[in-house]
């Protein structure tokens, strides 16, 4: 009998290599792509955060560390699913040459930008050769909606110009 046969990790859903899993954090979701035998490929803060900060605190870097960590470390204590969302609209490349691209880029460092280069960008880009992020476009609406509304404000009168005096 095999060491394989009578032992086994197990995740939830059951991951395939290629499969992008959501990892959610308290007020955002992380993602990761998962490359199999439990391990996943994700973005990370360079100072070495803690799994369950790095996203939060990676809004304010501008360089990430693409990283191979268990999928088990990099959830901590959150809850994931298995998310391949945008197999509807672009097709998935090949899970061999996901694997591929995936293993070029372990260990490099990469520019973030949380709206234009994040998390979901790069596993995307892995998964379809596509950089996609819902949760960045979302968010680009909501700041084009506050920019808008200040705007409106600002032009009715509604915020008062302080005025400062000059002697």
């Amino acid at each position: 009998m095999a060491f394989n046969d009578c032992f086994s990790l197990t995740y939830p859903g059951n991951p395939h290599p290629g499969d992008l899993i959501e990892v959610f954090r308290p007020g955002y979701q992380h993602w990761a792509l998962y490359l199999g035998d439990g391990y996943v490929i994700n973005i990370a803060p360079i100072d070495g955060m803690p799994s369950s900060f790095t996203s939060a605190k990676s809004v304010f870097h501008t360089k990430a560390l693409v990283k191979m960590q268990l999928l088990k470390d990099v959830v901590g204590n959150d809850t994931y699913r298995i998310n391949n969302k945008y197999d509807d609209i672009l097709p998935p490349l090949p899970v061999d040459e996901v694997i591929q691209r995936s293993e070029f880029v372990i260990g490099q460092e990469v520019a973030y930008n949380f709206l234009s280069n994040n998390c979901e960008h790069l596993v995307t880009l892995l998964r379809y050769g596509e950089g996609v992020s819902e949760q960045a476009n979302r968010a680009k609406s909501i700041l084009g909606l506050v920019t808008a509304a200040v705007g409106a404000f600002s032009s009715l009168g509604l915020f008062p110009m302080r005025r400062t005096k000059f002697y």
